[in-house]
């Protein structure tokens, strides 16, 4: 197995915990999402390879989209493992600050395993000097640790919206597990106990842990707290609170859910970073998105439909276009 080669910048580590290994801080370094002087420097990429979802949020609907919207969930092109293969090699050729890979959606990584694991298996054989990022929810996380420790998947991001079943029933209308569907508490209860489960395994493996959660006014602002508490205990690096964007077709869109103000964002950053570093750069990254966190489009990889190989592909900053 091929190591992944991580490259740091002078004076790339000030901004890095003290407590942390030397080695821990070079990984935190180089990593846009972990460290908001690295976002500054270097680039990440996200291949929407992932199009199934094992939970149904009630704040997210994936099937809409337009190229100038910038959201979680979104993708302009659903790509196979062989094409993502392809667009990475090109875009690393014209964007040398390019170090992240990561698979993000457009629904969950670990609901699609064949399609997640073959995509960093094709990067890891054919591509040098980037990092490999798991974005998920979880559920399933516990069930694919192997997999993540032989593919050398150093950064994993979960995202936790609660700690109590109550309020997990206002934000999942349900998951699906083994074949079979859970709704209500019964499937908050499962969600929190395999996502904190995993959490742990990953945390033992020496995997870099970042955690998300939407913020959603009068529905979970009152868990994150704990959330944040209770991750932190099990060893999360850290916690990335995320304004809740409405999203038309969602249920939340129906009941006509407000938006966080930037006040609460950040009052609520406040009480949750007395207990661990908190993430503040965040651009709520599309599915497909390419580039700098600092160029705040974050518009999608532009593909051609058709299935042909990709010869190549030009980056406009956070834009691509790809010739068949």
């Amino acid at each position: 197995m091929k190591k992944i080669k991580v490259s740091c910048i002078s004076g790339g580590l000030k901004l890095v915990p003290d407590h942390c290994s030397r080695s821990i801080r070079a990984r935190i370094a180089v990593h846009p999402c972990y460290s908001e002087e690295a976002s500054l420097n270097f680039a990440r990429m996200h291949l929407p390879v992932a199009p199934a979802c094992n939970v149904q949020c009630s704040y997210c609907n994936r099937r809409y989209d337009c190229v100038n919207e910038s959201r979680p969930g979104v993708t302009s092109r659903v790509l196979s493992p062989e094409d993502a293969l392809s667009m990475v090699i090109s875009v690393k050729q014209r964007l040398p600050g390019l170090r992240v890979v990561g698979i993000a959606g457009p629904g969950d990584p670990l609901a699609n395993p064949d399609k997640t694991f073959r995509t960093f298996e094709l990067i890891r054989d054919k591509v040098q000097d980037v990092i490999l990022c798991l974005s998920t929810n979880g559920l399933t996380l516990i069930d694919h640790i192997d997999r993540i420790k032989e593919l050398s998947i150093g950064h994993v991001t979960v995202t936790i919206n609660m700690v109590n079943p109550e309020t997990g029933k206002r934000l999942y209308k349900f998951i699906r597990l083994n074949g079979k569907r859970y709704m209500h508490e019964e499937a908050s209860n499962i969600l929190i106990e395999r996502q904190l489960a995993g959490l742990k395994m990953l945390k033992e493996m020496g995997v870099l842990c970042k955690i998300n959660s939407v913020l959603i006014p009068g529905i979970n602002d009152k868990d994150l707290v704990e959330v944040s508490r209770m991750v932190k205990d099990l060893g999360a690096f850290i916690h990335n609170i995320i304004p809740y964007i409405p999203c038309e077709g969602s249920s939340l869109w129906a009941m006509r859910q407000r938006r966080p103000s930037v006040q609460e964002v950040k009052e609520l950053n406040e009480r949750c970073g007395g207990n661990m570093k908190m993430m503040r750069h965040c651009r709520q990254c599309r599915a497909d998105a390419v580039g700098f966190l600092k160029d705040s489009n974050n518009l999608p990889q532009r593909t051609q439909r058709s299935q042909r190989k990709i010869k190549s592909v030009t980056v406009h900053s956070s834009r691509l276009t790809v010739n068949g």
